[in-house]
């Protein structure tokens, strides 16, 4: 046993020596051959700008998000504006082009008129009820048509009244 083990020694020995080589000249020539050639390039920094102070001046010009009053406008108020404070009907959801008039009804002395909305719902509405954009009241219902009286804004600052109607299309 001991006579294998002392072979067995010898020959990792052997191995060793026969794989150590001191000749590391074809390394040594690649290094020194691309040495001049592996050197990358950084591109120099930006130049820095220095910055430009800038005074702001225009302290006694008016203010743009502020309203303010001009020589056009007035004040003129002819007693005649929406209640913006009631609570807005179903119909006042569509503009008053997109409601069409496909029927009326009486029932005892009241009379109805039936407003098709443009999703394609039938509404059952009386004198009184508000309709369209404008703030609409309907003032009469007739077989033919539902009148109404609606308040729209005249420039900037006065309510004017308008008579509108919903005609039955055959």
């Amino acid at each position: 046993m001991r006579t294998v083990f002392l072979l067995l020694l010898l020959i990792i020995v052997t191995m060793m020596t026969a794989c150590s080589s001191t000749d590391y000249s074809d390394l040594e020539s690649f290094v020194n051959d691309s040495s001049s050639g592996l050197q990358g390039k950084i591109d120099p920094l930006p130049e820095v700008k220095s910055h430009r102070s800038f005074i702001y001046q225009a302290f006694d010009i008016s203010d743009p998000f502020v309203p303010r009053a001009n020589g056009q406008t007035q004040n003129v108020s002819n007693g005649i504006s929406p209640d913006l404070n009631r609570q807005k009907e179903i119909l006042e959801s569509y503009p008053l082009e997109s409601l069409s008039l496909v029927g009326s009804l009486q029932q005892d002395s009241m009379v109805f008129a039936l407003i098709k909305s443009p999703d394609g719902i039938l509404h059952r509405v009386k004198k009184g009820n508000h309709l369209g954009h404008n703030f609409g009241k309907i003032e009469a219902i007739s077989e033919m048509e539902v009148s109404l009286k609606e308040i729209v804004q005249n420039g900037t600052t006065e309510w004017v009244e308008k008579q509108s109607a919903l005609i039955l299309k055959n």
